[in-house]
């Protein structure tokens, strides 16, 4: 979650409870949570995804997406813009009390692992691994100013750039502006939703730029990489079309082959 709530009044518990909360969450009761965790963990068990240092880009609140991830790498940076999402992932890391329940989640990915039974250990795990959580404007050419990181073996992005972009010429900026944070050789983990134009959290609606997989694509070779894995799932009828309108679920595993 990054620029495009500049000078929106979100509120991360409200946008947890709408689409992560047990099976009522909208993200629970359609495909979306499933089909990121399936595809995180395919990912990143197959040994190709590792390294040093992985940038998760606008976490916003959430710490679903790096479950998988935590097992690869020896350091995981958290980003985002808003303070707020700060303070919910400082919370879930510190274990204090009034931190979101990731039990769900957690346990969907431990299973796919084999046992499902330890989720306890794994959320240690996610504790060590996540050193820091820091400011991020990927509408900025450098996100992280003034926090200066080595390039990372990864970047991680889940519904960022569609929520942070009004359009595709500021989509392409943040990529690139992303990407300066990436080794040559690195990969790009980008999952999010295509054809949604908004969404709800609680009563307030947000905007999201509408993507398709040509978009995509040509957004990818424009910055240098080259698309190794790139999966679509339809949304079923199942979806709650009063909170978020989209098509489909995606996720791409691209590697960055130059600077651009």
């Amino acid at each position: 979650m990054d620029s495009g709530f500049k000078h929106m009044d979100f509120e991360p518990k409200e946008y947890m409870n709408t689409y992560y909360s047990g099976t009522a969450g909208a993200f629970s009761d359609d495909k979306y949570l499933k089909f990121m965790l399936a595809n995180l963990h395919k990912t990143f068990s197959s040994g190709e995804v590792k390294g040093d240092l992985l940038i998760d880009i606008g976490a916003g609140p959430t710490i679903y997406q790096i479950i998988s991830a935590c097992e690869c790498f020896t350091e995981i940076v958290a980003t985002d813009l808003l303070e707020q999402n700060h303070q919910e992932i400082k919370r879930w890391l510190e274990n204090k009390p009034g931190a979101f329940d990731w039990t769900l989640a957690g346990k969907m990915v431990c299973e796919m692992e084999g046992d499902r039974g330890k989720w306890p250990e794994k959320e240690k795990k996610i504790r060590a691994t996540v050193k820091q959580v820091i400011k991020c404007d990927v509408l900025e050419s450098k996100p992280l100013e003034p926090i200066t990181l080595p390039q990372a073996d990864c970047l991680l992005s889940l519904l960022c750039l569609e929520a942070a972009c009004q359009d595709m010429a500021s989509f392409d900026r943040a990529l690139k502006n992303i990407s300066s944070l990436l080794k040559i050789g690195g990969h790009l983990v980008l999952g999010g939703v295509l054809g949604c134009v908004a969404w709800m959290s609680g009563e307030k609606e947000f905007p999201s730029l509408c993507l398709d997989e040509d978009l995509l694509r040509n957004s990818l070779a424009k910055n240098g990489y080259v698309v190794r894995e790139l999966e679509l799932e339809p949304v079923s009828g199942k979806c709650n079309k009063s909170i978020c309108i989209y098509d489909a679920n995606f996720f791409i595993v691209a590697q960055k082959l130059k600077a651009v």
